[in-house]
């Protein structure tokens, strides 16, 4: 009887674009409260109704609508690098900005170097424990701001954080272009080319800068004599979203052009301020409806298969490890604060977007189509093992990044 009054939900009203996201988002509500209620981020609530709804629960979501909630996450993650970008005025950086670079450095060479050493060790050719092992360095940085935004945190600790997390997805995109150059071999039998596949990454990264600095300018210039917080939301809202848009036309980083514009926007006048409060009011019901979609994504059925199950939990033990110890070490190199060698690490953990982005990469790749049937079932390998780790640290990562700047607060 029940199965049958789902089946009848399910085919009457849940084929719509619009259904879907206000289902997610008052289940990713509902959840998001129920998990606060017992003392774990509202993140993870949002992301366990997301599994429930998804493909791997109920199947509320169908496929065709799949496109729009993809759009409305890019939306969110553009929200989120424009704040994570504001983070960066130059003060700052005149502060912590050495520190920070060593530290962003030693946390990936560490997740990298123990990623790939533990895959290789349970039977993994070693192209593919190298490839897992650039693509371990990747960290999300959506829960860690929704967090901080939430506990109104704010200090020293906070701007590590957020630097790290600025340059990470920069550092990751040059370590697997560097990676997957060496690869090629692997694919094809051809000798790789090193300089090539730097210039490839150096590009994306000028190229996403480039827009993300056009964008800000515009913003600034734009918004700079208006004094309606309406006329500002407009103008601010519509160019970012087109400087997003350019940025997914043209195969490069949607996140690092949206950190130059909130980095832009905040050296050029305190009084864009304004620009970031003005985005306050958008950003919950984003939040919720992003996380839940992240939630759909996630397929609980790869957990039944026992070599990826094996691979992913030395990918997520090593990772995070690493993603520790790498902090820790970088801390202590650079005699950064107590505070950030002991917590900084355990913020790290989140991994979603980018690292599903750089597994599909490998699968889209056209050199990929004159592989051996081994390369081929490798690379399906590396995407099922990326997925297990996302689900798990999608999962266990925001709540432990939440313990990380709660005691980050208690020993200021």
């Amino acid at each position: 009887m029940v199965i049958e009054i789902i089946d009848n939900f399910r085919n009457t009203f849940t084929e719509h674009a619009i259904f879907s996201v206000g289902f997610l988002m008052i289940c990713g509500y509902i959840f998001g409260y129920l998990s606060e209620k017992i003392k774990l981020p509202a993140i993870t609530g949002y992301i366990i109704a997301g599994i429930i709804v998804g493909d791997s629960g109920l199947k509320f979501i169908h496929a065709p609508n799949s496109e729009l909630l993809h759009n409305l996450s890019e939306v969110t993650l553009s929200f989120i690098a424009v704040i994570i970008g504001g983070e960066f005025s130059f003060s700052k950086l005149k502060r912590y900005g050495k520190k920070v670079i060593i530290i962003a450095f030693t946390q990936m060479l560490f997740a990298f170097a123990l990623v790939s050493t533990g895959l290789i060790l349970v039977g993994l050719p070693q192209y593919a424990a190298f490839l897992l092992g650039a693509i371990s360095a990747a960290t999300a940085p959506a829960a860690t701001v929704v967090i901080i935004e939430k506990l109104k945190a704010k200090g020293e600790f906070v701007d590590y954080l957020y630097g790290i997390v600025a340059l990470d997805d920069a550092g990751t995109i040059i370590l697997f272009s560097v990676v997957f150059a060496f690869s090629v071999s692997a694919f094809t039998g051809d000798v790789p080319r090193l300089e090539l596949a730097v210039w490839h990454a150096f590009k994306e990264i000028v190229v996403s800068v480039i827009i993300g600095t056009i964008a800000g300018f515009i913003i600034h210039y734009s918004t700079i004599r208006k004094n309606s917080t309406n006329e500002i939301k407009i103008i601010s809202l519509g160019i970012m979203l087109i400087s997003t848009s350019i940025a997914i036309s043209l195969h490069v980083s949607a996140l690092i052009a949206n950190m130059t514009i909130g980095m832009i926007l905040i050296n050029m006048s305190r009084k864009n301020l304004r620009i970031f409060t003005a985005f306050e009011p958008l950003t919950p019901p984003l939040y919720a409806v992003f996380f839940a979609v992240a939630g759909t994504e996630l397929n609980v059925q790869i957990l039944k298969d026992p070599h990826v199950l094996l691979a992913g939990a030395v990918y997520i033990l090593m990772r995070g490890l690493g993603k520790y110890l790498g902090i820790f070490t970088g801390a202590v190199v650079t005699k950064s604060p107590e505070v950030v060698r002991k917590y900084l690490g355990l913020s790290m953990l989140p991994q979603a977007g980018v690292a599903i982005g750089l597994s599909l990469f490998i699968q889209a790749s056209p050199l990929l189509k004159t592989a051996s049937d081994d390369v081929k079932l490798n690379v399906i390998k590396i995407i099922n093992i990326v997925s297990v780790a996302v689900f798990f640290n999608e999962l266990i990562g925001p709540p432990l990044s939440e313990i990380a700047i709660l005691k980050s607060l208690k020993r200021r």
